[in-house]
């Protein structure tokens, strides 16, 4: 007879239900965040929210705030020189935002491709957008110059005749627009250059063994798999492009020059809010601005986005 010893079972554990913490007992995280929730709500927040409520208000920033409705609204769509600024804003944004981006493309291709010194190209191509918004536009006022700019002993160098530029209507944009496109170019081209870094190689080799040439490679491989890249990059150029205040405002002045046609809505914003006291209309103007980078920026988004999804 064997005798065969068995361990005692011990009982299995059940979990412990846990408990539910209480809002409060997070205190420590909520008080860690409320440094920057308070600084959006006082500079974020607040002045989005003063200025909604100051359309329809009509204030001359001392006296009591009367409301006046859509008044402001009524006077903006009669008012010949908003819609001229507007008209201003828009042409510098096409005549800016498209060479830019195109530009940032060709560069960006260029500097993927090539073996040497790269990271001083990017430091080269960067230094622009670092560099003094005032000091640039005041060198590209020197530039454009009539009687000692660079741009004029060009064309007296090749017998052709000179030009007034910032005397002109459209001299005074293509001032403006080359300025913008010097400035955000190679900030557009590193961007560019991050996103072709990460498209897997594996597919520009099966492209070559399949006989593509750099063209068909470029819009068949490159292009498509940088859409969100470029739809970026559209989003935020025409952010910033609709903007447009400290370029025309240096080069050409409040009055926006000849025929205000450097005037953009940024400019007449603040002639009206700061030089008219007209704080309801400037507010009004505001609310337009917001209005048309919506606009725009959903239109980008429709027609870049939406062939992507495609």
């Amino acid at each position: 007879m064997t005798l065969t010893a068995t361990a005692p079972t011990r009982p299995a554990r059940t979990a412990k239900p846990q408990r539910r913490r209480g809002v409060l007992s997070y205190w420590r995280f909520y008080l860690a965040l409320s440094p920057f929730y308070l600084l959006f709500v006082v500079f974020g927040l607040y002045p989005v929210a003063s200025t909604i409520l100051l359309a329809f208000q009509k204030w001359d920033g001392l006296g009591p705030r009367k409301m006046v409705g859509l008044q402001n609204f009524g006077f903006l769509i009669q008012d010949s020189t908003f819609w001229l600024s507007l008209w201003n804003t828009v042409v510098l944004f096409v005549m800016s935002t498209a060479p830019t981006l195109v530009i940032a493309m060709t560069l960006a291709v260029m500097l993927h491709s090539a073996v040497r010194f790269k990271g001083i190209y990017r430091i080269a191509y960067f230094i622009p957008n670092i560099t003094s918004l005032v000091a640039a536009a005041i060198f590209f006022a020197a530039v454009f110059s009539t009687n000692f700019g660079l741009i004029n002993a060009g064309l007296r160098s090749l017998g052709l005749p000179t030009e007034d530029w910032l005397r002109q209507p459209w001299g005074i944009k293509i001032a403006i627009s080359t300025m913008i496109v010097w400035q955000w170019a190679g900030y557009n081209t590193i961007i560019y250059l991050a996103g072709l870094q990460a498209i897997p190689t594996e597919q520009y080799e099966a492209a070559k063994v399949d006989g593509a040439g750099p063209f068909r490679t470029f819009f068949s491989i490159t292009l498509p798999q940088l859409r969100p890249v470029v739809l970026f990059t559209v989003i935020m150029s025409t952010i910033g492009g609709l903007q447009t205040f400290t370029e025309p405002q240096v080069m050409v002045g409040n009055n926006g020059g000849t025929g205000q046609s450097g005037m953009t809505v940024v400019m007449y914003f603040y002639n009206q809010a700061f030089f008219n006291n007209d704080y309801g209309y400037a507010g009004a103007i505001a609310l337009s601005i917001f209005m048309l980078v919506l606009l725009f920026t959903a239109i980008n988004w429709k027609l870049l986005g939406g062939r992507g999804r495609q």
